[in-house]
């Protein structure tokens, strides 16, 4: 364990790992991601979309397939990314249930287990590092975090104990019994859909937006239910530009809020119209940022105990070496381009409410509860990185979350009266 419930290289599970040591895989994956920094810094821009050249193309496929090789059995080693009610069989079995007269043609022998199971509403997850329980330590424990740390966040996890996070998912299935699956990732973007990830992604497995959306479009069993909480990421606005350009940032701050905008409702559309052909109530909800300022001022109090003692938040700095616009003279500006972008999204989606006016079965929100918690608070804040949301601070997520999820549920058909005793938070009202 490394002091934070994690294990950062579980045993091997493969015949090529058994016979690899454990030193030598680490080697192996951080001097990859080493390499990867160094040899292949110049890439396609993932934001607008230009593919980089063919023979640096071909050089980061061979070199993430090799690493997704050699470490294939971390996918053994991890919690999968999905989850479905344990006892969902024995709850639909109850003729008061909704899906009841599902469970008489499974039992009847008209449909197969899998197929009940198709017949659970499906919730899915789209988003970036803020939806996983992720945080900077170490090189090589930091990328097997990103590879294999799913669950334990404030959309999905199974931990019955008091003092885990009660998710997304657990309130849920205090009203029904549910199939979640997470298709976020470390370091995801919202890019164009003609882009492609850089190699650090592909090596932690990471798909931006397009990515994500793609993977669930090609699932047979389409979601009822898409929370969408991403474009933190696209907050780096200072990376790629000369000191001059920084003096004077207030066109590319509109440049990158529009593009992100414009890449965001391009991946949607693809949702949208997909969601349009089921048989089925969809319904999307787009969550708007973080709250900028206030997450910085929680950061600016962590830096300080940090720098009066440097084993508080011990890996304080990995923010800004990874995260240029975290620097000091370009955080005002990160503030700026967040509520620009905010701004934009709920424009968005104003826009694709107004074209869903006569498809009655589809319904898309914009929410601001994510963005309305105060991250002003040294205990939400990762105390390894002060970056990343704490275990506490994704029990605050989950709480915001699920409230903001209410008329959703009721368009779905999900009723709001728990099926089982559920503890007060998991019905109690929005703020």
């Amino acid at each position: 364990m490394n002091g934070y419930g994690q294990v950062p290289f579980p045993p091997p599970t493969s015949t090529l790992a058994a016979r690899m040591p454990a030193v030598i895989r680490r080697a192996l994956f951080a001097t990859t991601f080493l390499c990867s920094t160094l040899l292949w810094d110049v890439h396609g821009n993932e934001v607008t979309g230009p593919s980089p050249p063919l023979p640096m193309a071909a050089g980061k496929e061979i070199t993430a397939n090799l690493v997704n090789m050699i470490f294939w059995f971390d996918r053994v080693a991890s919690d999968p990314p999905r989850a479905t009610t344990a006892n969902y069989l024995a709850r639909v079995s109850d003729p008061s249930s909704p899906l009841y007269p599902s469970y008489l043609e499974y039992k009847r022998g008209n449909i197969d287990r899998h197929e009940l199971e198709d017949r659970l509403p499906h919730v899915a997850m789209l988003g970036d590092s803020l939806t996983q329980h992720f945080y900077f330590s170490s090189l090589p424990s930091s990328f097997w975090r990103a590879r294999t740390e799913w669950r334990r966040n404030w959309f999905l996890d199974t931990d019955p104990s008091p003092d885990s996070i009660f998710s997304v998912y657990e309130r849920l299935e205090y009203f029904t019994p549910v199939v979640a699956t997470e298709f976020n990732g470390a370091g995801a973007l919202v890019a164009a859909p003609a882009s492609q990830e850089d190699l650090r992604e592909r090596l932690v497995r990471t798909r931006n937006l397009p990515g994500q959306v793609n993977h669930v479009l090609h699932r047979t069993r389409f979601p009822d239910l898409i929370m969408i909480w991403i474009g933190h990421n696209n907050l780096d606005w200072v990376q790629g530009l000369s000191s001059e350009e920084r003096q004077h940032p207030q066109q590319r701050l509109r440049a990158l809020a529009a593009q992100v905008r414009v890449n965001y409702t391009e991946s949607l559309q693809g949702l949208i119209d997909r969601a349009k052909r089921e048989n089925h109530r969809v319904a999307i909800v787009v969550f708007g940022l973080a709250n900028i300022d206030r997450y910085l001022e929680g950061r600016r109090q962590a830096e300080i105990l940090h720098t009066e003692n440097p084993k508080l938040y011990p890996h304080f700095d990995s923010g800004t070496r990874s995260f240029e616009s975290l620097q000091p003279p370009y955080q005002q500006n990160m503030a700026r381009l967040a509520v620009l972008i905010n701004t934009g999204l709920r424009a968005m989606v104003a826009d694709l409410e107004r074209e869903l006016s006569n498809a009655h079965h589809v319904r898309i929100e914009y929410s601001d509860a994510l963005t309305k918690i105060d991250f002003n608070h040294l205990e939400l804040l990762n105390t390894v990185d002060g970056w990343h949301p704490s275990i506490e601070g994704h029990k605050v997520l989950a709480q915001a979350a699920f409230n903001a999820l209410r008329p959703s549920l009721v368009f779905l058909g999900i009723g709001t009266t728990p099926k089982k005793k559920a503890p007060l938070m998991a019905i109690s009202q929005p703020q």
